[in-house]
């Protein structure tokens, strides 16, 4: 594995989202001094949290799934998940409702799962579901520590027995025809292939390989961390200032000072230098190609992923048939793949995420209220709608978005919302995320693994990237996995474990505003509340279900 040369000592890392801390923590456990500088006024990145009145909103991921991936950024330091974070877990992780009006329950445990397919579609589907379950079991082991897991330098790192393995299991088919060798119950097939969406790809496109997120959605189990998904950055901040870090809130990097093919210093818009031995820009890529003043030269077009229409309401009600998670799917499917990412239209028959958080945590509304997130998937603003037109675009689609809950049963909806906000392809391109999405660059075959943008930079020796641009891409296992891979850039091997343990008040001392939350916004705004312009650091946008999607 190639390593950053030279000194490494201290380490200034631009961005203070779960790809950085987890970079931050693993670089602290090797004995780096680390600096960790973010544009906003505390930790998060995608996975932020805005007020809206007495409403507390992540504004990015809604679960967590492989918390272990976390809790070894947690042990870099002599820390643990557990001891920060309470985990939750989801039965069921999502409900699915259907166009003709059936319901399912989507679990993790085997014996439950196959009971619920059981009883919605027969014992012969049951008994796909279970090889499925297996195939999927098989797909992830041959995949983790080769293919996900790793640094790569070469596209011959692929050649190993495990890709093989991966052929065998039929990795390099499509993902769609893989799940419908097991499952013949169209509504089945859609529960476990919607989730290449979350890697910008359609089911009928997609690698089957892809088919390891239904292993963590459906296999391997979805928490909800106690105080929303915002307490996972907030308690790795305090965990990486209690190790010794420096925090530094609302400092926007401007330029990397640069002399002998190393960066020698950061400085931030103020004015201000530090001096660094190595520097990790886990910001947004394009970002990060700004600051270095180049993108590498790729042989094709970088291929974004599809955006998505997010409203954060807070109401004065909630309604029964709303489990955490609910997917409530369309009639349609392909034709909604092809709005997504060809055509360029809004979905003519929409599948929507529907997220509940205060479910499991009525603290995060005020007393007798509820807070509900409504996600619908849209084109990016390459192929569909630009940004400028989703300002006037964007409210229209919260009317349509909001009649389209109400048809579906969720009636008295748009009266019962005392307190909004609206993020549309505007606001993910006001906070520098190209093509106006959130989940980066999609995953086609020629930006997956050893083809996806490197996570060491030419021309720059002591430069390292992480976050969902690189390896080894979009969701939050991922790009805790892309801090450790960083990490590993610097510390020259896989981390090692620290026997000390971190001192929880000064933790709290010295984490200063890293708990504070990232803005405030007043009740009923919408899209016009814009965020912050485009900076260094990685901001709030949302990460699709658990695991698009940071």
């Amino acid at each position: 594995m190639r390593t950053v040369p030279g000194p490494t000592g201290h380490v200034v890392v631009v961005g203070a989202g779960l790809s950085g801390l987890a970079c931050a923590l693993h670089l602290l456990g090797a004995g780096r001094r680390v600096t960790v500088v973010e544009r906003d006024a505390g930790p998060g990145g995608r996975a932020g949290r805005v007020r809206l009145g007495g409403y507390r909103v992540d504004t990015g991921p809604t679960v967590l799934t492989m918390p272990h991936l976390a809790d070894e950024a947690f042990a870099a330091v002599g820390d643990s998940l557990a001891r920060r974070v309470e985990l939750v877990p989801l039965h069921p992780a999502y409900r699915a409702c259907f166009a003709d009006g059936s319901a399912l329950e989507v679990h993790t445990d085997a014996e439950a799962m196959e009971a619920e397919v059981r009883r919605f579609a027969g014992p012969a589907e049951a008994a796909g579901y279970r090889a499925l379950r297996e195939w999927l079991v098989r797909l992830y082991r041959a995949q983790m520590r080769r293919f996900i897991d790793t640094n790569f330098d070469s596209p011959f790192q692929l050649l190993h027995p495990d890709l093989a393995r991966l052929a065998a299991l039929g990795g390099f088919g499509r993902l769609d025809h893989r799940v419908g060798r097991f499952l013949s119950d169209a509504r089945l097939r859609r529960v476990f292939s919607f989730q290449s969406l979350y890697a910008g790809v359609a089911p009928a496109r997609a690698l089957a390989a892809y088919a390891v997120i239904a292993y963590m959605d459906t296999v391997a189990g979805v928490w909800f961390p106690r105080g929303g998904v915002y307490a996972l950055p907030r308690a790795m901040a305090a965990a990486a200032a209690g190790a010794g870090a420096g925090l530094r809130w609302s400092a926007e990097v401007s330029a990397l000072e640069r002399s002998a093919g190393r960066v020698r210093a950061v400085r931030l818009a103020s004015g201000e230098r530090i001096a660094c031995d190595a520097v990790v820009l886990s910001c947004e890529l394009s970002t990060a190609h700004r600051l270095l003043g180049r993108a590498p030269r790729r042989p094709v077009r970088p291929r974004h992923s599809p955006s998505a229409v997010v409203l954060h309401a807070g109401t004065d009600r909630t309604w029964p048939g709303l489990a955490h998670h609910t997917l409530s799917f369309g009639t349609a499917w392909e034709r909604t793949f092809d709005e997504l990412t060809r055509t360029g239209e809004l979905m003519s028959d929409p599948s929507l995420l529907i997220t509940r958080p205060t479910a499991h945590d009525p603290a995060l509304a005020p007393p007798g209220r509820h807070l509900h997130q409504v996600l619908a998937p849209c084109p990016n603003t390459v192929v569909g709608p630009s940004a400028a037109a989703w300002r006037d675009l964007g409210p229209r689609y919260r009317d349509a978005l909001v009649a389209e809950l109400e048809r579906r049963g969720l009636h008295g909806f748009g009266s019962g919302v005392e307190a909004e906000l609206l993020l549309t392809p505007w606001d993910w391109t006001a906070r520098g995320h190209a093509a106006g999405s959130p989940f980066s660059l999609s995953h086609t075959f020629a930006q997956t693994g050893p083809f996806r943008p490197r996570n060491l930079v030419r021309g720059v020796e002591n430069v390292v990237l992480a976050g969902c641009g690189t390896t080894p891409g979009v969701g939050v296992p991922t790009v805790l996995i892309s801090g450790k891979l960083a990490a590993a850039r610097i510390t020259g091997g896989p981390p090692r474990r620290a026997t000390r343990t971190a001192r929880p008040g000064a933790a709290a001392a010295s984490a200063g505003t890293g708990t504070a939350e990232a803005g405030t916004v007043s009740p009923r705004s919408a899209a016009s509340a814009g965020p912050a312009p485009a900076a260094a650091g990685s901001g709030p946008a949302p990460v699709a279900g658990a695991d698009v999607p940071s």
